[in-house]
């Protein structure tokens, strides 16, 4: 097998999407995908470009933003290692509504329209795995509307934190895990209140005053939480 395409392969057995793939499937995928680095800054994709491709983060931070007219941005997702981006809009023949930037220096794989559906017309749960990742991400966006428009701002960064625990609880379900746990923010603080809505001043306000209530303690990006449980009913405290 060519060490290109071994690569590849390798790198799409490590993404959820794919993990259920036999490694001659993976192989079959793998030429249709390119492997690209990313430094910090540096474009992905742009609103207009033809998608023609899905992409998915291997290491490294992405952000998927929008700018209006006067300039200003709006971060829409931060991308992590192992999620994908733009599968959605793969099979609607329309260009990229929205511009991808690597935050951090990352690793790319971009598979081609092209191999998707190839793959889709093999093996049908394909397709269903797809549609599950699909409806992942517009859950997530359907509760983003949701906190925009009926969080406050405290509860949106509470939300985000209890959402960063390793399989942690979120803001809806009761909190299972005890002990401290500590997180590190994947990027910097702004580019984290562009994401919520909040201005950058704001939200580090909000976490100066839930580490003045004891909820968290910070290190530079490391947040110590040492009681979910305390976290999950401020944030309860603060919608009566």
């Amino acid at each position: 097998m060519d060490t290109r395409i071994g690569d590849v392969a390798r790198c799409l057995a490590v993404l959820p999407l794919f993990q259920e793939m036999t490694p001659q499937e993976l192989e079959r995928l793998a030429h249709g995908c390119r492997l690209r680095r990313f430094g910090r800054g540096d474009p992905i994709f742009r609103v207009g470009e033809a998608c023609e491709e899905f992409h998915a983060s291997v290491t490294g931070q992405v952000k998927l933003f929008a700018l209006s007219p006067a300039g200003q941005e709006k971060v829409i997702e931060l991308i992590g290692p192992g999620h994908t981006f733009a599968e959605a809009l793969l099979f609607t023949d329309k260009p990229y509504i929205v511009n991808a930037q690597a935050l951090t220096d990352a690793l790319v794989l971009s598979v081609h329209k092209d191999a998707i559906t190839a793959e889709i017309a093999r093996d049908g749960r394909f397709a269903l795995r797809m549609l599950a990742g699909i409806s992942r991400r517009l859950h997530g966006l359907v509760r983003d509307v949701q906190a925009y428009a009926l969080d406050s701002g405290v509860q949106r960064v509470i939300g985000y934190l209890l959402r960063e625990l390793p399989e942690g609880p979120n803001e809806d379900t009761p909190a299972t895990l005890t002990g401290n746990h500590r997180i590190s923010l994947p990027v910097s603080k702004a580019t984290i209140a562009s994401r919520l809505s909040l201005t950058p001043e704001y939200f580090s306000r909000v976490l100066r005053e839930l580490e003045a209530h004891g909820l968290i303690e910070m290190d530079k990006r490391d947040i110590l939480i040492p009681d979910v449980h305390r976290l999950a009913d401020y944030f309860h405290h603060q919608g009566r």
